[in-house]
């Protein structure tokens, strides 16, 4: 659906023809939530939040010297610049102590995605310890409702402003100048805390109820299309108050289920997005210390969709203790082709339903033990909740 100019936003293929004009009318009604261009985006109030960049005192000032870069790339870079200088994103700087480099970054489209070198300046900063949600806690959440829209903010950390007395920090060189960021760039350790901090400002009497949000995706969820149109409404409310502005083509509007974090959520519950499914069946045996922790974080982050992951995983949780030679054995084998293929058909998860009786079934092996939480439903019918092992 076309929401304005030729930027299309996705909506529900089972959507009735009355709850697709209704979505409809909403969203040309809200037209201005939605970002076209940089030039779109007016950027949250300084009152609200403003990025911060406070430094380590006893870390001084690191100015890195200009890259060599090919006369094809530093064009596109130009481009880029330009195309923020005039947005409003970039001023020019003289005198700057910090100075850091462009790194390009290939799109498909064959420009590039100006990122910084903000390494330097990262290490001289301490962390914002505020959190970030449960990634499962959220997906848990969010799951099971029957009418979903799924929404992502338009440059969404560009839509922060610098604190004024930072921007100098944040100068970058380019072969055209060096520049600052008047907005919070991409890049810098602490803007997934600060745009977290941001959106619970904004949203802390919605979240858990109408919305979920993790930094710049947020998901509407609702029991009935009636209810989402309610709750949408509610929610475009607040984006136009506050100005922030969402991407019309990666917002979905209307859906019953769609990707989230990393997995599928719907009304039958919770899935692993198939994409990590094959990119963890694609992977090859791991030869090296390193890349046997790259299969273990992948599975460690799907683990409780996998029964008896610990006792099944053990053989290769052995070459990762210490003083052990990295031996790929015929049990380490077994276990790797265990994993991809328990993955060819996994589970359904259902998040637990409040006041209904909870079953909880325990495992116990010599070296290792495993549980599953779940419930019954209306008919009686088991549902699986989380694994554990």
């Amino acid at each position: 659906m076309k929401v304005k100019n030729q930027e299309k936003s996705r909506l529900g293929t089972r959507c009735t023809t009355e709850q697709k004009e209704a979505l409809i009318a909403l969203l040309r009604e809200f037209h201005e939530i939605f970002a076209w261009s940089y030039q779109d985006m007016p950027g949250l109030d300084t009152d609200i939040v403003v990025h911060k960049i406070p430094l380590k005192p006893e870390c001084k000032p690191v100015k890195q010297a200009l890259r060599r870069m090919k006369p094809e790339v530093i064009l596109k870079i130009k481009e880029e610049v330009e195309k923020q200088l005039k947005a409003g994103f970039l001023s020019t700087v003289t005198y700057s102590d910090w100075v850091a480099n462009i790194v390009p970054v290939p799109k498909k489209d064959g420009k590039v995605r100006m990122c910084v070198d903000y390494r330097d300046l990262n290490r001289a900063s301490p962390k914002d310890n505020f959190p970030l949600p449960h990634i499962d806690t959220l997906v848990d959440n969010t799951a099971t409702n029957a009418v979903f829209s799924f929404m992502d903010g338009f440059s969404g950390y560009n839509q922060i402003k610098m604190a004024e007395e930072d921007k100098s920090k944040t100068a970058f060189v380019t072969h055209w100048g060096t520049f600052v960021y008047d907005v919070m760039p991409f890049g810098l350790k602490n803007a997934g805390a600060t745009y977290q901090r941001a959106m619970v400002t904004l949203f802390h009497d919605m979240i858990h109820h109408e919305i979920e949000v993790y930094v710049d995706d947020m998901i509407a969820k609702s029991r009935t299309a009636q209810d989402h149109l309610t709750d949408l409404r509610k929610l475009f409310q607040r984006l136009k108050k506050y100005q922030l502005r969402l991407n019309p083509n990666k917002c979905a509007f209307g859906v019953t289920s769609g990707k989230l974090l990393g997995f599928i959520v719907s009304g039958r519950g919770i899935e692993i997005d198939p994409a990590k499914v094959q990119a963890i069946r694609s992977m090859p045996a791991p030869k090296t210390e390193k890349e046997i922790r790259s299969f273990l974080g992948r599975i460690n982050y799907i683990a409780r969709f996998i029964a008896q992951l610990t006792a099944t995983c053990e053989p290769l949780f052995k070459l990762l203790r210490k003083d052990v030679k990295i031996k790929w054995t015929e049990d380490c084998q077994r276990a790797f082709d265990k994993i991809k293929e328990y993955l060819l058909n996994p589970p359904i998860l259902v998040p637990p339903t409040p006041g209904r009786p909870l079953i909880l079934y325990l495992t116990v092996q010599e070296a290792s033990m495993g549980c599953m939480l779940g419930q019954q439903d209306e008919t009686g019918k088991k549902e699986q909740g989380n694994l554990l092992s």
